[in-house]
């Protein structure tokens, strides 16, 4: 089997996930990492027995490469992903790809030029209970999505990045992503939205803690997103999805599928295959078929997210054909 040797720019939670995740995938190598904080670099390199950098541009100077990880903080996305380019290599980006759209689309546009291989970490497409709830969605006609994403994430320092809108984009873009995303994946593009934010407990930020936003799907379905960050429940309300078609009910989260089968509600799951284990036989391959998460379709996903903080901020309707 092909080895296929891997670099990461960025060595954090996200990043040390996918590369425990790599560590039991047969022939993927992690050999160079890389992060600004030298002792988080350091201790992934001693971990995965590779090579450490504090630059990215150091670590794409090397000759070995075959595909590049970046695990970075929004505001950050754009130069490595313009060097990575410029080196020629696949590469998966964590989401969100970046703070603005005019970033997203240039990064969009150099990659189709240069035709490469690029994955997005959404990696709730690959899950088993998404695969099942597709098949069953499948000729269906969806009247409407509601989703919720909440959790407790906006506590502790006020001066977090995450915390921030110039370098977070607030929740909507940073963290529900994956909610609007799988939202998106289940129902099809978004027409238009209309949103609403409040500050209503964290108030010490500029980030809103409460978000109501309407869809339009251009389908004619509707839709609708809550999602908070000043809940201090766990997490069983974050990646929630109902899903009304025709006079069904489903509902959706990671873990499982519920649905009505002869007038009993039954859950479904089923084994899936890692976004990372796709992404690897994508590179080795040259085949990227299975990849359900390119940079392109990412792109629209955070049309999404930007549309509705401009809503809230404008308090109109935005057809995401303007951006």
């Amino acid at each position: 089997m092909k080895e296929v040797k891997i670099g990461f720019i960025g060595c954090g939670g996200n990043a040390n996930g996918h590369m425990n995740q790599l560590a039991g995938i047969e022939g993927a190598n992690v050999v160079a990492v890389c992060d600004v904080q030298a002792e988080r670099a350091q201790s992934a390199a001693e971990k995965h027995n590779a090579d450490p950098y504090t630059a990215h541009q150091d670590l794409l100077e090397r000759d070995d490469l075959d595909a590049v990880y970046l695990s970075l903080p929004v505001f950050v996305h754009g130069q490595p992903e313009r060097d990575v380019i410029a080196r020629g290599l696949p590469f998966l980006v964590e989401k969100p790809v970046a703070i603005n759209i005019d970033i997203a689309r240039e990064i969009e546009a150099a990659v189709a030029k240069a035709g490469l291989i690029t994955c997005v970490g959404y990696q709730l497409r690959y899950l088993g209970s998404t695969q099942i709830t597709q098949q069953i969605l499948r000729e269906r006609t969806i009247n409407m999505i509601v989703g919720k994403y909440w959790c407790s994430t906006g506590h502790g320092d006020p001066n977090a990045w995450l915390r921030q809108m110039s370098k977070s984009g607030g929740q909507l873009v940073e963290q529900a992503t994956h909610t609007v995303d799988m939202m998106r994946y289940m129902g099809g593009e978004v027409a238009s939205v209309y949103a609403m934010q409040a500050n209503r407990f964290l108030k010490e930020t500029d980030c809103p803690d409460a978000n109501s936003v309407s869809l339009q799907f251009a389908s004619g379905a509707v839709g609708a997103l809550t999602a908070t960050w000043a809940y201090a429940g766990d997490w069983s309300n974050a990646n929630v999805l109902d899903i009304l078609y025709e006079q069904e009910l489903l509902n959706w989260n990671p873990s499982r599928v519920s649905v009505n089968e002869n007038g009993e509600q039954v859950d479904k799951t089923q084994p899936g295959p890692t976004i990372d284990e796709i992404f690897v036989n994508a590179v080795r391959s040259g085949d990227a078929s299975q990849i359900l998460s390119p940079y392109s379709d990412a792109v629209k996903t955070l049309e999404i997210s930007l549309a509705a903080n401009l809503s809230a901020q404008e308090k109109r309707l935005v057809e995401i054909s303007s951006l």
